[in-house]
């Protein structure tokens, strides 16, 4: 099939078929709980169907998903080594090193700030938010019902900075896939989300901390805490000697060192601590590092240990990490890239913005319509990972015509992509975190201020751009066109951080 014999999709053609795609991913993902990467496998099929109607190859598709897929490589390989890196922090001490501090902040005098801060801290130590609303957030909550305080601000500040540490945690899988769809290296792309996550950090803490100075929380912390603390140090050495894995990321951000190399270094200084400090097996360091960290594994070193009574929140939230943990990531990650190939051999994606995007030329408006794209996709199918590959496939090309850097498309991805999802009651964050803190979604929702306050000084400072100098808007090295390699704008696999 040569280039004369391929049909350019009409404008009411190509809507239809995004309508349908769109149909799918809503219907199956919201409505009929299919998994996601069933779901993005058959829409992809559905596009790849209408691309051979209009003339493409098959070998086009799989050309190039190949394309996507060798230029984010690297990506892949620092998912899995992010595994890595959680199983082996896990068996050395750093992480629980953190959540035992991170409870030890809570202090029942100061509960909503407090809250707001312990989940930050834990999350952005863990890069889960789930893990840390269901862990801290449910002592915090605890705390809240025995002193008869407001549980929707309570609920709302532990979501905030689940959502906080999510969003900003190296560790984060969001956080990582953001970086990745778009081609950017992940310790700029974090540095970049602090024009937005601190404003909004800031105006969160503040209001939860006036809040809070107007109640009486006079007392002492409640069995939940004190347990979860004893339980810690009878698991494990915690000394201040398990933050030099910590240190290792911190020093390779800062001297923007290859992030590859400096995850493996600060894993295989875990794996010392674990060798040295918890005394651990090797066997068993290595067993946690590929397939992941049990807290049942600390028995080779304490005999007496018996996890039946161990509290079982700190449990769920020790046993993860390894490199087996990533495989669903992964997957997701060729599934999505199907998908956004089939999209790209249609050509419906160009066909659509070229007419929809015409009104669209300045970088203030680009920036605004992907935040709401990001929105409206995301509590539309409550899943991070389909909203940041369908954002990026409609926006990449009209970032490169307005001259903004892929790091603002990146940010925007977060911003209007992932940290709204527990606001919308329809959601699967949603569901977890009201089971879990048991407020809601609609009680805690007005509460939960980082996740909405975060989107709007995004939308801020794109509007005070042409006034302020595009302050924290970073112009200039444009994004490639849709379908261009992720790693040929300006962020070459293997780039120092």
């Amino acid at each position: 099939m040569t280039a004369s014999t391929q049909k350019q999709p009409s404008f009411p053609a190509s809507l239809a078929l995004l309508a349908l795609v769109a149909f799918l991913i809503v219907y199956g993902i919201v409505f009929a709980g299919y998994p996601t990467e069933l779901v993005l496998i058959g829409s992809g099929v559905v596009a790849t169907l209408f691309a051979l109607f209009h003339g493409h190859r098959w070998d086009e598709v799989m050309g190039i998903m190949a394309d996507k897929i060798r230029t984010a490589l690297t990506a892949i390989l620092v998912l899995y080594s992010i595994g890595l890196i959680i199983g082996t922090w896990m068996i050395g001490g750093t992480i629980p090193y953190f959540i035992y501090y991170g409870l030890e902040l809570i202090d029942p005098r100061y509960l909503y700030i407090m809250a707001f801060l312990g989940t930050a801290i834990v999350s952005t130590c863990t890069g889960t938010s789930w893990g840390s609303a269901g862990t801290i957030g449910v002592a915090i909550m605890g705390i809240a019902a025995a002193m008869d305080v407001n549980l929707a601000i309570a609920a709302g500040a532990v979501i905030s900075g689940a959502y906080f540490g999510d969003k900003l945690s190296p560790l984060s899988d969001t956080t990582i896939m953001a970086s990745m769809v778009v081609g950017v290296d992940l310790y700029r792309h974090i540095r970049h989300l602090m024009y937005t996550s601190l404003p909004a950090c800031l105006v969160a803490g503040l209001v939860y901390l006036m809040l809070g100075l107007n109640m009486d929380v006079a007392g002492d912390k409640p069995d939940t805490i004190v347990q979860t603390t004893l339980q810690l140090e009878s698991l494990f050495y915690l000394g201040p000697i398990l933050l030099l894995p910590a240190l290792i990321i911190l020093g390779g951000s800062l001297w923007k060192k290859p992030t590859l190399v400096v995850l493996f270094l600060a894993a295989l200084c875990a794996v010392l601590l674990a060798l040295t400090v918890q005394q651990m097996p090797l066997a068993l360091i290595a067993q946690a590092a590929v397939e992941g960290f049990d807290v049942a594994m600390l028995g080779a070193t304490q005999p007496a240990l018996q996890t039946a009574t161990l509290n079982e929140a700190l449990v769920t939230l020790l046993n993860r990490g390894g490199i087996y943990s990533m495989h669903g990531s992964v997957l997701f990650v060729f599934c999505a890239f199907f998908f956004a190939s089939a999209l790209e051999a249609s050509g419906i994606l160009r066909v659509v913005l070229h007419r929809t995007l015409e009104y669209v030329r300045s970088a203030t408006g680009t920036i605004l319509a992907s935040l709401a794209a990001a929105m409206c996709i995301i509590l539309a199918t409550g899943n991070s990972y389909v909203t940041f590959f369908l954002t990026r496939e409609l926006f990449a090309q009209q970032y490169a015509k307005t001259d903004l850097h892929p790091l603002n498309l990146s940010r925007s991805l977060e911003d209007g992509g992932m940290i709204p999802e527990p606001l919308a009651p329809w959601t699967v964050s949603a569901v977890y975190m009201a089971a879990t803190l048991g407020v809601a979604t609609l009680d805690y929702a007005p509460w939960a201020l980082f996740n909405y306050t975060g989107i709007l000084f995004s939308a801020l400072l794109a509007l005070l751009g042409p006034w302020t100098g595009w302050f924290g808007i970073r112009r200039g090295q444009a994004a490639p066109a849709t379908g261009t390699p992720l790693a040929a704008h300006g962020e070459p696999a293997g780039k120092p951080l």
